[in-house]
């Protein structure tokens, strides 16, 4: 299953081991799903990372950031598709370009400008919980 997830959904789990998204960082790596990055979200992933409030080092940012790439697909999604619904906030965009340029079967997301777009493309838009239900009970 090739999956987008928005940069709060990977920023938890990365960062919150025993968090309530935990399981999609065991998920990606036992290849349960193929997570797709493309260059704008990876770098505004790494944006996040850096921020003060997570008190990260460098190499710390860079650890955490490495073990999500070599888990993702890189999509090139430079070409702008115009065939997708706009979101309301601009910047949530790339998501939806990620995904359709990756050929997504599903977004993953708890942002609300995301969400209101589901059933207008050709991939599902979802929140991590009902991602969830996708996989067996021994994932959580």
């Amino acid at each position: 299953m090739r999956v987008v997830l928005d940069t709060n959904i990977v920023l938890s789990a990365l960062l919150f081991r025993k968090g309530h998204l935990a399981w999609l960082r065991t998920a990606w790596e036992k290849h349960d799903f193929v997570p797709l990055v493309d260059q704008e979200t990876a770098h505004e992933l790494l944006r996040v990372l850096a921020y003060p409030k997570f008190k990260l080092a460098l190499d710390e940012i860079e650890y955490l950031f490495r073990s999500y790439l070599q888990y993702a697909e890189v999509i090139d999604s430079t070409e702008i598709s115009t065939s997708l619904p706009i979101c309301r906030d601009l910047a949530d965009q790339k998501f939806l370009q990620l995904a359709v340029h990756g050929y997504a079967d599903v977004l993953v997301t708890g942002d609300r400008d995301l969400l209101t777009l589901c059933g207008q493309t050709a991939f599902t838009i979802e929140t991590a919980s009902v991602f969830l239900s996708r996989f067996t009970p021994n994932l959580v």
